[in-house]
This record gives C-alpha cells, structure tokens and sequence, in this order.
C-alpha cells in the first residue's frame, strides 16, 4: 500500500499557508519566524490553532483563529498545482494495481478541493484525514490507523511525504518512507536523504521513461 502526503509532495501547495501565515502574523504586527513555522508547519488545523494562540499570547479563540485562517486562504486549494510527475506516476502506480491512499494533515475542505480540481481522487482507495482522526502525523498512531482502515499491514505500506517529522512517525509504525523534497522543507533534505529509505527531488525520477 502505498500512502501519500498532500501537501507538499502531490501538491505544490505549501507555499498557501506560508502566506497565509505572514498575512496573519503581519496584521498584528508579529514576525513570521522559523520557531512559529516549526510549530505550524504540517500539523492539523486545531493543533496549530493552539500553538499559535499560546504562542503569540493572543486573545481570540482557537476557533476565531481558524475562522480566519480559512477567510485567508479562500479558494486557493482550487488553483494549486500538482508537483511534477506526480500524476504521471500515480498513473504508473494504478496500471501495476498498486493500493494508493492519502494520509495528509490538510483541511478537509482543502483536500477535497484540490483532489477534486486536479482530478486525482480516482487513483485512492481512501482518503485518511488526520484532522477528523485528532492525531498528528509525526506519530506513529495516525499511520497504524490508516493501515488498519486499509486492511493492509503496516510493514508492507510505504509513506511518501515532505515532512522528516511525518517520515520519523511513519518509521516508527514499521512503515518504508520515501522522502520528497519541497523547499518548504529544504533545510532538512540532507537529513531526509541520510534518513529515508528513498529520497527523491521530484517523482519524475520514479517514472519508467526517465529510468531507461
């Protein structure tokens, strides 16, 4: 079974929250620091809500926070683009009857969104959701639970995601991880590279064309 990431690594979309983060940070004249982003960056939506009104000291709701992240973000999820490769390689993947599935930490709104524009949602079984399952994807829970929602044992699952925090905790669910670089991330690709069983720059480089 084969588990992939949305944000990141089937879409080029990372850089949506990276604004939306700025706006909202610059209306109240905060900077946008790399300790907040490590804090935000590919968590689910109340997590991060609750990471930012303790961290920032604010006064408003963990609800008031979202409602204007989402008021931020708009429609942006109905224009982001695949990553290169990405849908010549899930075709790839179908045509070999590999099992595919999402397990992403995005809106669930979002995801639909973009799954639906980009016309995608036809090559996976499911769609995992950690925001409506509570759990983060640097543990090992949210990936147990996807291959149990799966039928599938966890030793023969492979993760593909952007995060090396989202890698460790597939790891540790007894998972094969291929790491994806995004630049969002950058920073850690040599630690990704050194970690991750497979590290890839784009999944153009999986694709049997570019193998011969």
């Amino acid at each position: 079974m084969l588990f992939f990431d949305l944000d990141g690594t089937l879409t080029d979309s990372n850089g949506v929250w990276k604004d939306v983060d700025r706006t909202f940070l610059a209306r109240r004249g905060l900077p946008y620091t790399h300790a907040y982003y490590e804090g935000v960056a590919h968590t689910i939506f109340p997590a991060a809500a609750r990471f930012t009104k303790e961290f920032c000291h604010l006064p408003e709701s963990c609800e008031e926070i979202m409602a204007e992240w989402m008021e931020l973000a708009k429609d942006a999820y109905a224009h982001v683009p695949l990553k290169p490769g990405v849908r010549a390689y899930l075709k790839q993947c179908r045509a070999e009857g590999r099992q595919m599935a999402v397990v992403t930490s995005c809106v669930p709104v979002h995801c639909r969104t973009a799954l639906e524009n980009l016309k995608i949602e036809k090559y996976f079984q499911r769609v995992v959701l950690a925001h409506d399952l509570g759990l983060e994807k640097k543990e090992p829970d949210i990936w147990l639970k996807a291959a149990e929602l799966c039928g599938v044992e966890p030793a023969s699952c492979t993760v593909f995601d952007d995060s090396l925090e989202a890698c460790k905790g597939a790891r540790r669910a007894g998972m094969r991880t291929v790491g994806v670089y995004d630049s969002f991330f950058s920073r850690y690709w040599r630690e990704m590279r050194s970690f991750c069983d497979i590290y890839i720059e784009s999944f153009e480089e999986l694709l049997y064309s570019q193998q011969a």
